[in-house]
Protein backbone atom coordinates (compact mmCIF):
# COMPACT_ATOMS: atom_id res chain seq x y z
CA UNK A 1 0.00 0.00 0.00
CA UNK A 2 3.17 1.95 0.83
CA UNK A 3 4.56 1.68 -2.34
CA UNK A 4 1.24 2.27 -3.85
CA UNK A 5 0.69 5.60 -2.47
CA UNK A 6 4.38 6.36 -3.33
CA UNK A 7 3.75 5.66 -6.54
CA UNK A 8 0.40 8.17 -6.63
CA UNK A 9 2.12 10.57 -5.29
CA UNK A 10 5.44 10.76 -7.49
CA UNK A 11 3.12 10.39 -10.85
CA UNK A 12 1.01 13.10 -9.14
CA UNK A 13 3.80 15.25 -8.93
CA UNK A 14 4.85 15.21 -12.50
CA UNK A 15 1.28 15.66 -13.37
CA UNK A 16 1.37 18.70 -11.41
CA UNK A 17 4.62 19.84 -13.23
CA UNK A 18 3.75 19.09 -16.74
CA UNK A 19 0.46 20.96 -16.12
CA UNK A 20 2.65 23.68 -14.81
CA UNK A 21 4.63 23.72 -17.48
CA UNK A 22 2.06 24.02 -20.27
CA UNK A 23 0.39 26.70 -17.81
CA UNK A 24 3.33 28.99 -18.41
CA UNK A 25 3.91 28.05 -21.78
CA UNK A 26 -0.15 29.05 -22.84
CA UNK A 27 1.15 32.09 -20.52
CA UNK A 28 3.99 33.64 -21.45
CA UNK A 29 4.70 36.29 -22.41
CA UNK A 30 2.30 38.86 -20.23
CA UNK A 31 4.51 41.68 -20.11
CA UNK A 32 7.09 42.96 -22.60
CA UNK A 33 11.00 41.13 -23.29
CA UNK A 34 14.32 42.41 -24.34
CA UNK A 35 16.68 40.98 -26.74
CA UNK A 36 20.34 41.64 -25.67
CA UNK A 37 22.30 42.29 -29.32
CA UNK A 38 26.04 42.34 -28.69
CA UNK A 39 26.90 44.79 -31.97
CA UNK A 40 26.63 48.35 -32.19
CA UNK A 41 23.38 50.04 -33.39
CA UNK A 42 23.14 50.00 -37.20
CA UNK A 43 25.76 46.82 -37.61
CA UNK A 44 24.36 43.69 -39.62
CA UNK A 45 23.66 41.91 -36.26
CA UNK A 46 21.93 44.84 -34.83
CA UNK A 47 19.39 45.27 -37.93
CA UNK A 48 18.48 41.46 -38.17
CA UNK A 49 17.65 41.67 -34.03
CA UNK A 50 15.19 44.58 -34.75
CA UNK A 51 13.11 42.62 -37.23
CA UNK A 52 13.16 39.94 -35.19
CA UNK A 53 11.95 42.02 -32.05
CA UNK A 54 9.42 43.33 -34.43
CA UNK A 55 8.25 40.10 -35.95
CA UNK A 56 8.08 39.01 -31.96
CA UNK A 57 6.50 41.79 -31.02
CA UNK A 58 3.87 41.39 -33.43
CA UNK A 59 3.62 36.94 -32.99
CA UNK A 60 3.28 37.92 -29.13
CA UNK A 61 1.11 41.10 -28.72
CA UNK A 62 4.24 42.37 -26.77
CA UNK A 63 6.72 44.82 -26.91
CA UNK A 64 10.09 43.07 -27.41
CA UNK A 65 12.96 45.52 -27.88
CA UNK A 66 16.57 45.25 -28.72
CA UNK A 67 19.03 46.13 -25.85
CA UNK A 68 22.65 46.96 -27.38
CA UNK A 69 25.63 45.99 -24.96
CA UNK A 70 28.81 46.25 -27.89
CA UNK A 71 32.54 46.29 -26.80
CA UNK A 72 35.07 43.93 -25.01
CA UNK A 73 34.32 41.18 -28.02
CA UNK A 74 31.18 40.30 -26.89
CA UNK A 75 32.21 39.48 -23.04
CA UNK A 76 29.42 42.77 -21.84
CA UNK A 77 26.36 41.25 -23.46
CA UNK A 78 27.28 38.15 -22.61
CA UNK A 79 27.82 39.01 -19.12
CA UNK A 80 24.60 40.68 -18.89
CA UNK A 81 22.38 37.55 -21.35
CA UNK A 82 23.96 34.90 -18.58
CA UNK A 83 23.04 37.33 -15.45
CA UNK A 84 19.60 37.72 -16.43
CA UNK A 85 16.64 36.16 -14.94
CA UNK A 86 15.57 32.83 -16.62
CA UNK A 87 12.36 33.87 -17.09
CA UNK A 88 12.29 33.98 -20.90
CA UNK A 89 11.75 37.84 -20.96
CA UNK A 90 15.24 38.68 -21.82
CA UNK A 91 16.61 36.72 -24.37
CA UNK A 92 20.21 36.66 -26.19
CA UNK A 93 21.00 37.50 -29.95
CA UNK A 94 25.04 36.47 -30.40
CA UNK A 95 27.18 37.33 -33.16
CA UNK A 96 29.14 34.46 -34.65
CA UNK A 97 32.01 36.19 -33.26
CA UNK A 98 30.65 35.55 -29.58
CA UNK A 99 30.99 31.57 -29.96
CA UNK A 100 34.02 31.68 -32.83
CA UNK A 101 37.17 33.62 -30.80
CA UNK A 102 40.58 32.74 -29.93
CA UNK A 103 40.28 31.62 -25.69
CA UNK A 104 41.14 33.92 -23.16
CA UNK A 105 40.90 37.30 -25.76
CA UNK A 106 37.87 38.30 -23.24
CA UNK A 107 35.89 36.98 -20.48
CA UNK A 108 33.09 35.07 -21.03
CA UNK A 109 34.39 34.12 -24.11
CA UNK A 110 33.78 32.08 -26.11
CA UNK A 111 30.48 31.24 -25.61
CA UNK A 112 29.86 27.77 -25.67
CA UNK A 113 26.07 25.67 -25.72
CA UNK A 114 24.40 24.07 -23.99
CA UNK A 115 27.07 25.01 -21.33
CA UNK A 116 26.65 28.79 -21.27
CA UNK A 117 23.28 28.95 -22.56
CA UNK A 118 20.11 27.16 -24.19
CA UNK A 119 19.75 27.28 -27.87
CA UNK A 120 16.44 28.43 -29.03
CA UNK A 121 16.78 28.87 -32.89
CA UNK A 122 18.23 30.17 -35.97
CA UNK A 123 17.81 33.70 -37.37
CA UNK A 124 19.96 34.33 -39.97
CA UNK A 125 23.69 34.50 -41.98
CA UNK A 126 24.96 37.64 -43.36
CA UNK A 127 27.85 36.48 -45.99
CA UNK A 128 30.81 39.41 -45.58
CA UNK A 129 31.06 42.16 -47.53
CA UNK A 130 34.37 43.65 -49.21
CA UNK A 131 34.15 47.31 -50.39
CA UNK A 132 36.75 49.79 -50.78
CA UNK A 133 36.63 53.89 -51.41
CA UNK A 134 36.91 54.61 -55.26
CA UNK A 135 39.73 56.38 -55.44
CA UNK A 136 42.02 53.10 -54.55
CA UNK A 137 41.65 52.43 -58.20
CA UNK A 138 40.52 49.01 -57.57
CA UNK A 139 36.75 46.93 -59.27
CA UNK A 140 37.85 43.45 -58.27
CA UNK A 141 39.26 41.88 -55.31
CA UNK A 142 42.12 40.12 -57.88
CA UNK A 143 42.88 43.77 -58.53
CA UNK A 144 43.16 44.60 -54.70
CA UNK A 145 44.96 41.26 -53.92
CA UNK A 146 47.77 42.29 -56.96
CA UNK A 147 48.03 45.82 -55.22
CA UNK A 148 48.49 44.74 -52.01
CA UNK A 149 51.15 42.36 -53.18
CA UNK A 150 53.19 45.50 -54.25
CA UNK A 151 52.37 47.67 -50.75
CA UNK A 152 52.99 45.27 -48.20
CA UNK A 153 50.84 46.77 -45.12
CA UNK A 154 49.78 49.68 -46.78
CA UNK A 155 46.45 49.41 -47.58
CA UNK A 156 44.38 50.21 -44.91
CA UNK A 157 41.28 47.97 -43.52
CA UNK A 158 38.81 49.49 -41.26
CA UNK A 159 37.92 46.77 -39.19
CA UNK A 160 34.73 46.92 -37.22
CA UNK A 161 35.22 45.31 -33.92
CA UNK A 162 38.51 43.24 -33.48
CA UNK A 163 37.60 39.49 -33.00
CA UNK A 164 34.54 39.98 -35.03
CA UNK A 165 33.60 37.98 -38.09
CA UNK A 166 34.65 40.77 -40.09
CA UNK A 167 38.15 41.19 -38.08
CA UNK A 168 38.45 37.38 -38.94
CA UNK A 169 37.36 37.76 -42.51
CA UNK A 170 40.10 40.27 -43.24
CA UNK A 171 42.86 37.77 -41.48
CA UNK A 172 41.77 35.16 -43.46
CA UNK A 173 41.80 37.36 -46.23
CA UNK A 174 45.44 38.11 -45.88
CA UNK A 175 46.36 34.20 -44.87
CA UNK A 176 44.60 32.97 -48.08
CA UNK A 177 46.02 35.29 -50.39
CA UNK A 178 49.28 35.78 -49.20
CA UNK A 179 49.37 39.89 -48.54
CA UNK A 180 49.59 42.14 -45.71
CA UNK A 181 46.88 44.77 -44.96
CA UNK A 182 46.83 47.18 -42.10
CA UNK A 183 43.91 46.93 -40.44
CA UNK A 184 42.13 50.03 -38.33
CA UNK A 185 40.41 49.25 -35.38
CA UNK A 186 36.80 50.71 -34.80
CA UNK A 187 34.20 49.81 -31.79
CA UNK A 188 30.90 50.13 -31.72
CA UNK A 189 29.57 49.21 -35.46
CA UNK A 190 30.56 50.24 -38.60
CA UNK A 191 29.41 53.63 -38.88
CA UNK A 192 32.70 55.20 -37.48
CA UNK A 193 34.53 52.85 -39.93
CA UNK A 194 32.78 53.45 -43.07
CA UNK A 195 32.77 56.93 -42.70
CA UNK A 196 36.35 56.93 -42.89
CA UNK A 197 36.74 54.46 -45.83
CA UNK A 198 34.08 57.23 -47.35
CA UNK A 199 36.12 60.38 -46.29
CA UNK A 200 39.33 58.18 -47.91
CA UNK A 201 40.93 58.08 -44.85
CA UNK A 202 40.46 54.47 -44.75
CA UNK A 203 40.84 52.56 -47.94
CA UNK A 204 38.40 49.77 -47.52
CA UNK A 205 35.91 47.90 -45.26
CA UNK A 206 34.41 44.49 -45.02
CA UNK A 207 31.37 44.34 -43.00
CA UNK A 208 27.99 42.87 -43.95
CA UNK A 209 25.92 44.15 -46.42
CA UNK A 210 23.42 46.15 -44.37
CA UNK A 211 26.00 47.60 -42.53
CA UNK A 212 27.17 49.50 -45.62
CA UNK A 213 24.29 49.57 -48.01
CA UNK A 214 23.81 53.19 -47.77
CA UNK A 215 27.24 54.15 -49.10
CA UNK A 216 27.11 51.39 -51.74
CA UNK A 217 23.73 52.85 -53.07
CA UNK A 218 25.41 56.32 -53.25
CA UNK A 219 28.77 55.21 -54.78
CA UNK A 220 30.55 56.71 -51.84
CA UNK A 221 31.96 52.53 -51.54
CA UNK A 222 32.55 50.17 -54.34
CA UNK A 223 31.89 46.67 -53.09
CA UNK A 224 34.27 44.54 -55.39
CA UNK A 225 33.13 41.03 -53.86
CA UNK A 226 30.85 38.71 -51.08
CA UNK A 227 32.48 36.08 -48.94
CA UNK A 228 29.07 33.61 -49.88
CA UNK A 229 29.49 29.71 -51.32
CA UNK A 230 28.23 31.17 -54.55
CA UNK A 231 26.40 34.20 -56.39
CA UNK A 232 23.37 36.09 -54.15
CA UNK A 233 20.38 36.17 -56.42
CA UNK A 234 19.88 39.98 -54.95
CA UNK A 235 23.28 40.52 -56.13
CA UNK A 236 23.62 38.46 -59.11
CA UNK A 237 26.58 40.79 -61.07
CA UNK A 238 28.90 40.97 -57.71
CA UNK A 239 31.33 38.09 -57.60
CA UNK A 240 32.35 35.80 -54.57
CA UNK A 241 35.17 36.03 -53.14
CA UNK A 242 35.49 32.10 -53.91
CA UNK A 243 35.68 33.33 -57.25
CA UNK A 244 39.54 34.68 -57.06
CA UNK A 245 40.26 32.22 -53.96
CA UNK A 246 38.51 29.12 -54.39
CA UNK A 247 37.17 27.62 -51.66
CA UNK A 248 36.85 31.02 -49.77
CA UNK A 249 33.29 31.65 -46.88
CA UNK A 250 32.84 33.30 -44.64
CA UNK A 251 29.21 34.37 -43.55
CA UNK A 252 28.13 36.01 -39.92
CA UNK A 253 25.17 34.35 -38.22
CA UNK A 254 23.06 34.85 -35.16
CA UNK A 255 21.07 32.75 -33.29
CA UNK A 256 18.64 33.08 -30.39
CA UNK A 257 19.46 31.95 -26.71
CA UNK A 258 18.68 32.01 -23.33
CA UNK A 259 20.13 32.22 -19.82
CA UNK A 260 20.29 28.17 -18.66
CA UNK A 261 17.87 27.73 -16.26
CA UNK A 262 15.03 29.11 -18.87
CA UNK A 263 11.94 26.76 -18.64
CA UNK A 264 11.55 24.48 -21.58
CA UNK A 265 8.04 25.42 -21.91
CA UNK A 266 9.15 28.84 -22.82
CA UNK A 267 11.77 27.98 -24.85
CA UNK A 268 10.06 25.26 -27.25
CA UNK A 269 7.37 28.67 -27.50
CA UNK A 270 10.02 30.74 -28.32
CA UNK A 271 11.55 28.71 -30.64
CA UNK A 272 8.31 28.27 -32.53
CA UNK A 273 7.56 31.81 -32.99
CA UNK A 274 11.00 32.44 -34.24
CA UNK A 275 10.14 30.11 -36.66
CA UNK A 276 7.06 31.85 -37.79
CA UNK A 277 8.74 35.03 -37.61
CA UNK A 278 12.07 33.77 -40.01
CA UNK A 279 9.50 32.05 -42.18
CA UNK A 280 7.26 35.03 -42.81
CA UNK A 281 7.95 35.82 -46.66
CA UNK A 282 7.73 39.53 -46.08
CA UNK A 283 10.40 39.61 -43.23
CA UNK A 284 12.30 36.72 -45.44
CA UNK A 285 12.23 39.42 -48.74
CA UNK A 286 13.18 42.15 -46.63
CA UNK A 287 15.96 40.57 -44.88
CA UNK A 288 17.56 39.39 -48.13
CA UNK A 289 17.21 42.40 -49.43
CA UNK A 290 19.68 43.52 -46.85
CA UNK A 291 22.15 40.69 -47.33
CA UNK A 292 20.74 38.53 -44.83
CA UNK A 293 19.15 35.22 -45.24
CA UNK A 294 16.60 33.62 -42.66
CA UNK A 295 15.81 30.20 -41.82
CA UNK A 296 14.61 28.08 -39.23
CA UNK A 297 16.00 25.70 -36.83
CA UNK A 298 14.77 23.38 -33.59
CA UNK A 299 16.90 24.21 -30.29
CA UNK A 300 19.00 21.10 -31.08
CA UNK A 301 19.36 21.74 -34.69
CA UNK A 302 20.69 24.97 -33.43
CA UNK A 303 23.05 24.02 -30.97
CA UNK A 304 24.66 21.33 -33.88
CA UNK A 305 24.97 24.17 -35.95
CA UNK A 306 26.77 26.18 -33.44
CA UNK A 307 29.11 23.44 -32.78
CA UNK A 308 30.07 22.85 -36.26
CA UNK A 309 30.62 25.84 -36.97
CA UNK A 310 33.01 26.46 -34.21
CA UNK A 311 34.91 23.76 -35.52
CA UNK A 312 35.15 24.98 -38.92
CA UNK A 313 36.56 27.88 -37.70
CA UNK A 314 39.34 26.40 -35.21
CA UNK A 315 42.31 26.01 -37.86
CA UNK A 316 41.67 29.52 -38.80
CA UNK A 317 41.49 30.76 -35.07
CA UNK A 318 44.79 28.70 -34.42
CA UNK A 319 46.59 30.52 -37.22
CA UNK A 320 45.89 33.71 -36.32
CA UNK A 321 47.21 33.15 -32.61
CA UNK A 322 50.07 31.75 -33.83
CA UNK A 323 50.64 34.53 -36.40
CA UNK A 324 50.69 36.91 -33.23
CA UNK A 325 52.89 35.40 -31.10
Amino acid sequence: MDRTRRWFAAALLCLIAATTAQAQSRAYPTHSATIICDAGAGSTPDVVARFIADGLTHVWGQQVVVVNHPGAGGSIAAHAAAEAAPDGYTLYMPALSAFVAQPGTAPNIPVMVPRDFTAIGFTAENPMFVAVNPSLGVKSLAELIALAKTQPGKISNGVTGIGRLTHLTGELLQMRADIKLLSVPYTAGPALALGDVIGGRVDMIIEGYSGIASAIRAGTVQPIAQAAAGRLPEFPDLPTVAETLPGFRAAGWQILAAPNGTPDAIIRKVSEDLATVVNDPSIKRKLAQLGSYTRAMTPVEATAFVQNEQQSWKPVLEKIAANTK
